[in-house]
Formats: C-alpha cells, structure tokens, sequence
C-alpha cells in the first residue's frame, strides 16, 4: 500500500457516531464533542462504558483546547453515575489507543465482586466465560443513561 498512513480500515468508533453501529444499550450520553456508550466487545463488567470524540482524532494531543476542558469533567461525570446507579465502589479510566486509533477513554467500574485480577487493566484478560451477555450490558448502560439524564448531582 502506498501513501504512508493512508488506510483502508474502516473506523469502528466513527461507525458509532455515524449510528451505522450501535453498542449494548444505545448511546448513554451526548454532548457537543463526545459520546459515552458501552465497550463494542464482550466484556466482564456491567457499566464498562467508552467516552470518544465525535470526531476523528487520533489522540489526546490532537483534541482542541474545548474538548480537552470538557474531557475531565465528563469522565467524573460518568464514574459518579456508576457509583450512584450500579453501586460501583471504584472506577478507572484508561486511554491505551492501540487497537482503536480514535481517541477515547475506558471508563470501568469496579464492584466490590469484581476479582482482583479483573481490577484496572485486569478487566481485559477475563475468560471467555466471565463475559457478560449482551443483554447484562445493554441494562447497565440503560441504567446510566437513565441517572445522567435525571441526575444534576452527576453535572
């Protein structure tokens, strides 16, 4: 191929903005510059929920001065929400941008049920058997949305 960094993978998180692919649950919340739904792939932690730029940005130093001041206060956002709706007693954001080259923040809760070795970069390596259905994912991420919307406590 030529052309350097020209290619011809089509971007999964832009699909999501576009509403050609919807995630467990829909979209939770939108803003202006973000949208926070649930992880596209089977996962061992209900609630586990993706903050990612409305626009296709490779990484945090390419978000504007604007996204970057409401980038923060999002991500409280959300994990209060999964403390106060799910009954997380934890939450962890990780930003790793190997996989998917479109900006965006993993936003985990941890529940006092979650094994240790599924804590913060943990929760990637669960079996295939300690996935969740779709439809666990989908209720959680209903449940959020429901408490974003209600909650001014969540601002």
């Amino acid at each position: 191929m030529s052309g350097g960094n020209v290619s011809t993978v089509a971007c999964v998180q832009c699909e999501v903005t576009a509403g050609a692919r919807t995630p467990p649950g829909g979209i939770v919340l939108e803003t202006e510059r973000f949208l926070v739904h649930g992880l596209l792939a089977p996962s061992p932690i209900a609630g586990w929920l993706v903050v990612a730029a409305r626009r296709h940005v490779r990484w945090w130093w390419e978000l504007s001065p604007e996204e970057l001041s409401e980038l923060g206060p999002l991500a409280a956002r959300v994990m209060k929400a999964q403390r106060a709706a799910l009954g997380a007693e934890h939450a962890y954001a990780l930003a790793l941008g190997d996989v998917l080259h479109h900006m965006h923040l993993h936003v985990i809760p941890r529940y006092a049920s979650t094994p240790k070795r599924l804590w913060g970069r943990g929760a990637w390596d669960a079996t295939p058997e300690e996935m969740l259905k779709d439809e666990d994912h989908a209720n959680a991420a209903r449940t959020l949305r429901d408490a974003l919307a209600s909650a001014s406590s969540f601002l």
